[in-house]
Protein backbone atom coordinates (compact mmCIF):
# COMPACT_ATOMS: atom_id res chain seq x y z
CA UNK A 1 0.00 0.00 0.00
CA UNK A 2 1.32 3.27 -1.29
CA UNK A 3 1.16 6.59 0.71
CA UNK A 4 -1.40 8.83 -1.03
CA UNK A 5 0.03 11.76 -2.92
CA UNK A 6 -1.50 14.73 -0.22
CA UNK A 7 0.80 17.45 -1.51
CA UNK A 8 -2.03 19.51 -3.27
CA UNK A 9 -4.19 19.35 -0.11
CA UNK A 10 -1.17 20.96 1.56
CA UNK A 11 -0.11 23.70 -1.11
CA UNK A 12 -4.04 24.22 -0.43
CA UNK A 13 -4.37 24.83 2.71
CA UNK A 14 -0.62 27.09 2.75
CA UNK A 15 -2.70 29.34 0.33
CA UNK A 16 -5.48 29.73 2.15
CA UNK A 17 -3.92 30.05 5.28
CA UNK A 18 -1.79 32.96 3.82
CA UNK A 19 -4.91 34.59 2.47
CA UNK A 20 -6.80 34.81 5.63
CA UNK A 21 -3.47 35.94 7.37
CA UNK A 22 -3.38 38.95 4.35
CA UNK A 23 -6.96 39.88 4.78
CA UNK A 24 -6.52 39.78 8.63
CA UNK A 25 -3.94 42.35 8.20
CA UNK A 26 -5.13 44.27 5.58
CA UNK A 27 -7.97 44.91 7.89
CA UNK A 28 -5.95 46.10 10.77
CA UNK A 29 -4.33 48.57 8.90
CA UNK A 30 -7.54 50.12 8.05
CA UNK A 31 -9.01 49.84 11.37
CA UNK A 32 -5.62 52.16 12.54
CA UNK A 33 -6.26 54.34 9.97
CA UNK A 34 -9.66 54.94 10.39
CA UNK A 35 -9.34 55.38 14.12
CA UNK A 36 -5.96 57.96 13.24
CA UNK A 37 -8.98 60.08 11.62
CA UNK A 38 -11.04 59.81 13.84
CA UNK A 39 -8.54 60.71 16.78
CA UNK A 40 -7.70 63.87 14.32
CA UNK A 41 -11.15 64.65 13.90
CA UNK A 42 -12.10 65.05 17.60
CA UNK A 43 -8.87 66.97 18.09
CA UNK A 44 -9.94 69.12 15.40
CA UNK A 45 -13.43 69.52 17.49
CA UNK A 46 -11.60 70.09 20.42
CA UNK A 47 -9.65 72.89 19.11
CA UNK A 48 -12.57 74.78 17.95
CA UNK A 49 -14.47 73.90 21.07
CA UNK A 50 -12.15 75.94 23.28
Amino acid sequence: MDTPDTSTYMIAGFVISFVTMGIYVLSLYLRNRNLNQDVETLEALDEKKK
